[in-house]
């Protein structure tokens, strides 16, 4: 049995009855990808890091301790880390951080269970106005107008990143 870490799997395979190749066509069929090289590895482990701060780590203190983490984690500076996610994805990696936030928030939103205030402060922004702002500035609409429209449409974050920065 293999375990499947966010977004990672070992595959074990024989060469002599499937290619490397035949692999990857079927994971891009099914909507996956193969990475093989070193920075393509790190830009999906900066991937991890932002979900894991942004979904599961509610409430770091300040954008410094989530930098702080992020180099921690993946054991390089924070410049080298935005660097190399900005080489290979279309936006910049606090664009990335940006998006998850305001994900993050309609989630917490759909859920019903906080108040704007109460999430503003998990999502850790200055303030409700702010969150505002930055979360109509993402989607084109208000916190308002989100929680009155039909929510059922969630995009995938390469969607949102392909219509918000191109």
């Amino acid at each position: 049995m293999h375990a499947i870490n966010l977004g990672v799997a070992d595959v074990s395979y024989n060469e002599k009855k499937i290619s490397i190749s035949e692999i990857e066509e079927v994971l891009i069929e099914n909507g996956f990808g193969l990475i093989v090289d070193k920075e393509h590895k790190i830009v999906e482990q900066i991937k991890q890091t932002v979900i894991e701060l942004i979904h599961y780590m509610n409430n770091m203190d300040s954008i410094v301790r989530k930098s702080d983490y992020m180099v921690e984690k993946l054991g390089m500076s924070y410049q080298v880390i935005s660097k190399i996610f900005s080489k290979y994805e279309p936006i910049t990696l606090e664009k990335y951080i940006i998006l998850n936030k305001i994900e993050r928030t309609k989630e917490l939103i759909d859920q019903d269970e906080y108040t704007l205030s109460e999430i503003s402060y998990m999502m850790d922004y200055s303030s409700v106005q702010y969150l505002s702002n930055q979360f109509k500035t993402v989607t084109g609409m208000s916190v308002s107008d989100y929680k009155k429209s039909d929510r059922s449409s969630k995009k995938a974050l390469n969607e949102l990143y392909e219509m918000k920065y191109h």
